[in-house]
This record gives structure tokens, C-alpha cells and sequence, in this order.
């Protein structure tokens, strides 16, 4: 066995198991997670072996890509310009193994790209929208716009009336426009093709346990391309960290803003 194949047999080895491990991540994300730990290779080499061990992401529909709306309240016209700016919210519906309906509804900074909480029942009620949020301010503070769309449950008076007592602006999305509640609708996309297709759940306990390892897993533990190969979690720590330091601040908003 020669030199070069003893060398790159341990780190493809660990490619297969990582590509095993997450089946939608394609070579970029797999190399991501090599260097953190603690493999020193560059992609060329990485796009080599993954090609030589015949790994590739499963084939799916390619999906339409919309282009951003331009109304007033939609992502494109009004960005996020730091941490805890603006949040988004929507729901998504999935069932356990007897047929039974899950709501669930997560929470997402749209600059950190952190997913705050995901709420996971048989239905959820304007009131419980509510009680969702307070929990949620009172654990990490207020942002200064939250992001929807019309949804029934999001313009319900007793949330409406809250956030408005809470000093919180809303910014509802044009009807029939999801594109326009873009970082909502991305990260609904990533837990349904990474989770939700991918688990049969036996029980409401069982779904909340599981979204709830998920959320930490995409916070924690995957490298997002809009945050330079980032985790959520790493990039909300470096801005954090940067905040008395004005060159990195901008480093990491002009990542933000090409996304």
C-alpha cells in the first residue's frame, strides 16, 4: 500500500461515516466539519476523495427558486443589521406514526441564522404563540421586529395587542408570498429534508425530543455557507465577541449581507 493511500484511507474513511451521518451534506459541508476536527486538508483534496469513494448527495426534485418580494416587509427590503434585529416565524405540519397532526413552529434570528426555539404540539393557538414569546424574551431579550406571514394564529388580535404592548414592531409579508419570509421558509426546508423525512415519530414526546436535537445539531453543530462555513452558534459568539472590535463587525455583516 503506498504512502498516499495510508495517509487519505483514515480521513476518507471519516468522510464516508460523516457522509453517512448526513446524507444531505454534500463535500464543502463535510469538509467544514473535517477541520473542526481537527483534520488540516483543503477541498481540492476532499472534492478528491469524495469523488474516488463515489459519494454524493441523493438526487431530489430541483425546486423553482423565486425571486425575493419587494414589498415593504419582506426580507429583501427590510434586512436584519445585527443580532436580535429581526425574527422570523412559521409553522409546519407533520404527523406521528397513527396519524395524528404535529404543529410546529420555529423561531429564527434572520442575522445569526440561529434557530431560537421550535414549539412542537398537536396544534397551537394564538395564546400559545404568545406564551411561546414570553419565554423566549424573558430567556434571551427582545427583538425590534418579528417577521410572518397572515397566518391565522400570527395576526390574531391577542398577539397583535401583546407585541404591540411589548414595544415590538411586526412585519407581516404579503399574502401568497412565502419568498418574502425567506430565512423561515430556508430553515423549515433544512429540518423537513433533514429531519422530518427522514424520522417516523411514534409520539408528541418522541417529536419534541427529537426537533429539539435538531435545533441544537443546526445550531451547534452545522456549517452554514451564508456564514462562511460557520455554525449559527460560532458566528453569534464571534459577533458578540466583535462587538467593541469594528473591523470584524463589518467582516461578519458584509458575510451576512452577500447571503
Amino acid at each position: 500500500m503506498s504512502r498516499k493511500v495510508r495517509t487519505d484511507r483514515p480521513l476518507a474513511q471519516r468522510m464516508v461515516a460523516l457522509s453517512r451521518e448526513n446524507p444531505r451534506y454534500g463535500y464543502r459541508r463535510v469538509w467544514a466539519l473535517l477541520r473542526r476536527e481537527g483534520f488540516e486538508v483543503n477541498k481540492k483534496r476532499v472534492h478528491r476523495l469524495w469523488r474516488e469513494e463515489g459519494l454524493k448527495v441523493p438526487d431530489k426534485q430541483h425546486k423553482r427558486r423565486r425571486l425575493l418580494g419587494d414589498s415593504e416587509n419582506g426580507c429583501k427590503r427590510k434586512r436584519a443589521e445585527h443580532r436580535d434585529h429581526v425574527w422570523s416565524y412559521d409553522f409546519v405540519i407533520d404527523r406521528t406514526e397513527d396519524g395524528r397532526r404535529l404543529k410546529m413552529m420555529p423561531i429564527v434570528d434572520e442575522y445569526s441564522r440561529e434557530c431560537l426555539t421550535i414549539k412542537v404540539e398537536r396544534s397551537i393557538t394564538a395564546e400559545d404563540v404568545v406564551r411561546t414569546l414570553a419565554t423566549l424574551f424573558e430567556r434571551r431579550g427582545e427583538p425590534s421586529f418579528i417577521r410572518s406571514d397572515n397566518g391565522p394564529e400570527f395576526i390574531a388580535k391577542a398577539v397583535k395587542c401583546w407585541l404591540e404592548a411589548s414595544g415590538i414592531k411586526t412585519l407581516y409579508i404579503e399574502p401568497g408570498s412565502p419568498w418574502e419570509n425567506a430565512y423561515s421558509e430556508t430553515f423549515i426546508s433544512r429540518l423537513g429534508d433533514e429531519l422530518l423525512k427522514r424520522e417516523v415519530f411514534t409520539n408528541l414526546l418522541e417529536a419534541k425530543v427529537l426537533v429539539e436535537e435538531y435545533r441544537n445539531h443546526y445550531n451547534r453543530e452545522r456549517p452554514h455557507s451564508a456564514l462562511g462555513y460557520r455554525t449559527p452558534a460560532e458566528f453569534a459568539a464571534a459577533y458578540e465577541a466583535a462587538s467593541a472590535d469594528e473591523d470584524l463587525t463589518k467582516e461578519l455583516e458584509s458575510i451576512t449581507a452577500l447571503s
